[in-house]
């Protein structure tokens, strides 16, 4: 099983990289609104600040999904699973295979998206006119790394009995 433990390290190390990428993401927002402060305050113009603010905002939501999920932070359907009692597993794999389809479904048409706005040279319409290719990565990678971690959770359930995810502290204080 030596193979099994790389593999859940490489995966949690990747989930792990997309929240430390998320959290760049914030940050960047947080200077550019201050840069903006600053250029409002010195009678310059800072053309394309809020764009900038906007698809950072983007990459840090897509970049922390994965990491979320991982960590147990996601708003789950524990409350209805918990009412399943031994039928919680089947549950929890209906859950679980639904978000899997659903996010490699939207990594797929967020791939396709992206491509086009490459080929086509698509802009963005603010006044920095920004190739969209660029802040729509973001949103792919970010998708491609939820169905990912989506996959590795069923897959984890289906084979193990158990998703790997951290219960929610409510449920875990009412089992006590």
């Amino acid at each position: 099983m030596p193979i099994a433990r790389v593999l859940r390290r490489l995966l949690d190390g990747l989930y792990t990289l997309g929240g430390v990428i998320a959290a760049f993401f914030l940050v960047a927002i947080l200077v550019l609104i201050v840069l903006q402060m600053l250029a409002r305050w010195t009678g310059h113009v800072f053309p394309g600040a809020t764009d900038y603010a906007g698809y950072c905002m983007a990459g840090a939501s897509f970049f922390a999904f994965a990491y979320a999920l991982n960590h147990g932070a996601h708003i789950r359907v524990s409350l209805f699973l918990s009412v399943l009692g031994r039928n919680r597993w089947w549950g929890e794999l209906w859950c679980f295979g639904i978000g899997a389809a659903t996010a490699t479904y939207f990594a797929w048409y967020a791939i396709k998206g992206t491509r086009i706005s490459h080929r086509f040279k698509e802009l963005s319409q603010g006044l920095d006119a920004t190739p969209m290719w660029i802040p729509q990565l973001s949103m792919s990678i970010g998708t491609v790394l939820l169905a990912i971690c989506f996959w590795d959770h069923l897959i984890r359930l289906i084979f193990t009995g158990s998703h790997g995810i951290a219960e929610d502290t409510v449920e875990q204080a009412h089992a006590e």
